[in-house]
């Protein structure tokens, strides 16, 4: 029986697609789902899901091929200094002792937000006192491109609808305020796809 659905708001949407960033030079890949591990997510149903991503899936059906290119703001947002935020270094001791395992100049270190979210700071310098981290996304101030290919839409279980709390640092697109209260050592996947994952 041949698949008719398009993607909508709560539709269950798996995908596979490139992401590029667009330079002057050419375009560079930063990330790739494929055919064999796709993107999987409940269309519209997460807040993180950045607004470009939405409309350039939007009415597509299964078997479409998709193409599109986001500027920053319509992407994952200008760079913002403030973003660059020096933290205490007792916030990062585990037992006691300073975590030189997971915090080092350019690690990525998932911070947990007052409000329970996980936002993932670069490690930018160490210092006697304060550890510096950039919260940006990595993908900030970038014009992006996805290039890819609708592999599956159907309608979502209700378990698939329920909300769930995403922890992540994958292209949220959330602004959390700075209130980064807890170390959290559990480092998920940081790419540069249009929303959080489980």
């Amino acid at each position: 029986m041949e698949n008719n659905q398009k993607i909508s708001i709560g539709k269950y949407v798996e995908i596979a697609y490139e992401i590029f960033v667009v330079t002057d030079r050419g375009d560079a890949s930063v990330f790739k789902f494929t055919d064999k591990e796709p993107d999987r997510f409940v269309f519209g149903m997460d807040e993180g899901m950045i607004q470009g991503f939405i409309n350039g899936l939007n009415g597509k059906a299964q078997g479409d091929e998709f193409e599109f290119t986001l500027e920053p703001k319509e992407a994952f947002g200008d760079y913002d200094d403030e973003m660059v935020i020096e933290l205490p270094r007792e916030a990062f001791e585990v037992d006691g002792e300073f975590d030189t395992e997971h915090v080092k100049p350019g690690a990525h270190v998932p911070m947990r937000t007052q409000e329970g979210y996980i936002m993932e700071g670069i490690v930018l310098e160490i210092g006697d006192k304060l550890v510096k981290l950039d919260f940006n996304h990595e993908l900030a101030g970038e014009t992006v491109k996805y290039v890819g290919k609708v592999l599956l839409v159907r309608d979502a279980t209700p378990d698939e609808l329920a909300p769930k709390h995403h922890q992540c640092g994958c292209g949220c697109d959330h602004d959390h305020g700075h209130d980064h209260c807890d170390h959290h050592h559990e480092h998920g996947d940081h790419c540069g796809c249009g929303h959080c994952h489980e």
